[in-house]
């Protein structure tokens, strides 16, 4: 039982700083996810109060919601329900996004936080080979209870950083294909895509419509099992296979000046500094793979919307420039979210996915497309993506 200190039972009552930082480390999981939440508020809103979201915005998005499903579903022939409920689009603020997907990553990121305890934080000769050898096995048994008591707040500033910036951006869910709990609920977060309207000069209705067929057309894909199971089975074991060097992560920490907000930024926002994580010959294996069906996801994804959207939208051509160059261009969310889960999209995958698709519906007459994600054993492998004639050629062989 601990001893009450000098101000009762918290010994830092009464100092406010002292009492923030002790509230940090109490009820400690892998993550500190009272940490994630509050700093990815905090990032998505840049600090400032974020107003509620006009309820205009929640109609608009609805009327939208009904025509991208009809049109989704008899394009692709996939049901677009995951849990058998009529599907919605709901629109949040940024800081409302960020807390629901640090919540729907939560199993990644908790296999992660498992991943990189296991290997490095717990590891009894955290302080180094020089320390070994001196025998100084105290100095080494109070670093590593320090770095066990401290990773899960400092997961959850380097989680809640990354998902803060990705807010700022991401229009919908499926801006990185990364499933969620399934659910029939789809968000959207309403001011970025104003900003992005605004930006280039696009009318605000027909990106919303562009966003919601792209986003019915992500949920319908993976709403199939076999291909949410094998999606999810991959992430997870990336995930799960980082092989850090805890020295890496002694050497950031001391590049943090307290009273600098920047420096904070600097090192929680780099993904090298989580944990001084380093890929695995395992990761690199999983990689080929993970590459493969995110192309063909996004591929797919593309497909569809240049038959719908191109029908649907007066200014399709101009958002589909304004959003490659958006791919392009992508952001540190972007990059550190994809990088710590294998999915670091870039034009090039793009492309190559979009090949992939173009190559079966012109062989097939548009038959194949739809056959992708039939059963498991018509998902593509890493060959056949960049040869759609051999996949098309496998699938039609008997089992």
């Amino acid at each position: 039982m601990s001893t009450p200190g000098p101000f009762g039972g918290n010994p830092f009552e009464g100092m406010p700083i002292f009492g923030d930082i002790a509230r940090m480390f109490q009820n400690q999981g892998p993550v500190n996810w009272d940490v994630a939440r509050q700093l990815g508020a905090y990032m998505a809103s840049d600090g400032k109060v974020e107003g509620n979201v006009d309820p205009l915005e929640r109609i608009r998005l609805a009327e939208l919601a009904r025509v991208a499903e009809l049109q989704v579903a008899q394009a692709t022939g996939l049901a677009t329900s995951i849990a058998g409920r009529a599907l919605t689009i709901r629109p949040t603020t940024r800081s409302e996004w960020a807390a629901e997907t640090l919540e729907g990553y939560k199993p990644l990121f908790e296999r992660l936080a498992a991943s990189l305890g296991s290997r490095a934080l717990n590891d009894p000769g955290l302080a180094g080979p020089e320390d070994a050898e001196q025998g100084d096995a105290m100095s080494e048994a109070l670093l590593g209870n320090i770095f066990s008591v401290m990773a899960p707040v400092i997961l959850g500033m380097q989680l809640g950083h990354m998902v803060g910036h990705l807010a700022r951006r991401s229009f919908g869910q499926y801006d990185l294909p990364i499933p969620r709990p399934p659910t029939d609920e789809l968000l959207v977060v309403s001011a970025n895509l104003d900003e992005f309207a605004s930006d280039w000069s696009l009318p605000p209705d027909d990106l919303r419509l562009w966003v919601c067929l792209d986003s019915v057309t992500h949920h319908a894909v993976l709403g199939r099992p076999h291909v949410r199971a094998r999606l999810e089975e991959l992430l997870q074991d990336f995930a799960g296979g980082f092989a850090p060097d805890p020295n890496a992560l002694t050497d950031r920490l001391t590049e943090i000046d307290p009273t600098d907000q920047q420096s904070w930024e600097q090192v929680f926002g780099d993904p090298d500094s989580l944990l001084g994580s380093i890929e695995s010959p395992e990761q690199r294996s999983l990689k080929p793979h993970l590459e493969a069906l995110t192309a063909a996801i996004e591929g797919y994804v593309d497909y569809i919307m240049d038959e719908v959207g191109g029908r649907l939208i007066g200014s399709y051509g101009s958002i589909a420039e304004a959003v490659r160059r958006r791919r392009v261009e992508a952001n540190k969310g972007d990059r550190l979210v994809g990088g710590l889960f294998g999915l670091e999209l870039r034009q090039p995958q793009y492309d190559r996915g979009a090949d992939f698709v173009r190559g079966i519906a012109e062989r097939t007459d548009g038959e194949g497309v739809t056959r992708l994600w039939e059963v498991p054993r018509n998902l593509p492998t890493p060959p056949e993506v960049d040869a759609p004639g051999l996949w098309w050629e496998r699938i039609n062989l008997p089992e």
